[in-house]
């Protein structure tokens, strides 16, 4: 989410027939070739009741189905909620804002769900770009460029971010998704729907249940989720429960392409100046990804250097974390919290609201807070 945050394209095939190959065409098909004894598979049949599908298929089936704009586009618009989420996260870290609004609930969830639409859209162009059978080669180098360009990022935070660096994130996900998914492509429809609920629910049974077994904390098994450690990373998209999200958007490719390409949402083609731009940002959506991230923190960079940090930044979490250690060390909820808020207040007043104290500086914090916790003590008592 990270970001934040999410970001790479996608495709859609269909579901086979169970007496035949899936990468063979139905004779029903203008110019394709039947196979003896074989029936339509369910996608075929389909393509074939649906006004403008059967050309569709032809192409699909021989390796060369195009693309559809509606479909870029929506990568486009995740790619540009994305970057959005990116924008929050850069500002709150670089103290631009009074706190980092990426890391509230509201951030998580959008994070969240940022992610959960781009890794459906894989699924689904994973479907798309397949076609009915398996292309070996264009499989191998759109892997290729996704894993690559995760190694990249992988190198890039050790040096920049060591102590959080991206070891498992969106991209990486991206990369082993689209190999563990290509079963799916022509699984049946009821295993693959089975297959997506419960890689989603997993995670979530195991907390209710107390968490997994301890051996699922294991460094090299952190790529699955399931454990409880959480590690700190700054984009962290483990197998559970995000690959459930990829076999929903195979699911979804293989129900609806059929349908897509003989509706007015497959012909449609942008027509304004934004959406021609998400469109072109869907389609090179690789690119858009690494770029984005490294640009907006050089500016953001640029503008830190010269306005420096936000009256209030920090003010917020500086607040969280005291009044956690007051609670931890035994004080009431209500004090702790007027014991930050007064702390705060008299840090400022003294000139002590800054990271280099001195010794000295420090034993006249730590003195303020105990006149502050004293103060909001004797506060609770009277009104007692």
């Amino acid at each position: 989410m990270t970001s934040g945050n999410p970001k790479s394209g996608p495709n859609v095939a269909g579901p086979a027939s169970r007496r035949a190959p899936v990468a063979s065409v139905p004779s029903t098909l203008p110019g394709a070739q039947a196979e003896p004894g074989r029936s339509p598979g369910r996608f075929e049949a389909a393509a074939t009741r649906i006004p403008g599908a059967a050309r569709f298929l032809r192409s699909f089936a021989a390796g060369g189905a195009g693309r559809f704009a509606a479909v870029d586009a929506l990568r486009g618009t995740a790619l540009a909620a994305m970057a959005l989420y990116h924008l929050t996260w850069d500002l709150g870290h670089l103290r631009l804002t009074p706190e980092n609004w990426a890391l509230t609930p509201l951030g998580k969830a959008a994070a969240e769900g940022i992610a959960g639409s781009f890794l459906v859209l894989v699924g689904f162009g994973l479907v798309l770009a397949q076609g009915p059978g398996f292309r070996p080669r264009p499989f191998g180098l759109r892997l290729a460029r996704i894993g690559g360009a995760a190694a990249l990022i992988s190198a890039a935070t050790w040096f920049v971010f060591p102590q959080s660096w991206i070891f498992f994130g969106v991209l990486h996900c991206i990369a082993l998704s689209s190999v563990l998914a290509l079963p799916a492509l022509q699984a049946p429809l009821a295993l693959v729907a089975a297959a997506a609920v419960a890689v989603v629910a997993l995670p979530g049974l195991l907390a209710a249940a107390g968490g997994g077994p301890d051996w699922l904390d294991a460094p090299a098994l952190l790529v699955l989720g399931l454990g409880r450690t959480v590690p700190n990373t700054n984009d962290y998209v483990p197998l559970f429960p995000w690959f459930g999200w990829v076999l929903a958007g195979v699911l979804a490719g293989r129900v609806w392409v059929p349908r897509l390409a003989g509706s007015r949402l497959g012909r449609w083609r942008p027509g304004s100046r934004a959406a021609r731009g998400l469109t072109w940002a869907g389609r090179h959506s690789l690119a858009v990804y690494l770029v984005h991230q490294p640009l907006l923190l050089l500016i953001l960079s640029g503008v830190a250097a010269v306005t420096g940090p936000h009256p209030r930044a920090g003010e917020a979490g500086f607040r969280g974390a005291y009044a956690a250690s007051c609670r931890e060390a035994g004080g009431g909820e209500a004090i702790c919290r007027d014991t930050a808020r007064c702390l705060l207040g008299r840090l400022r007043e003294e000139g002590l609201w800054r990271g280099d104290l001195t010794p000295e500086e420090r034993g006249r914090a730590v003195a303020l807070a105990q006149a502050c916790f004293a103060g909001a003590a004797g506060a609770e008592g009277a009104a007692r």
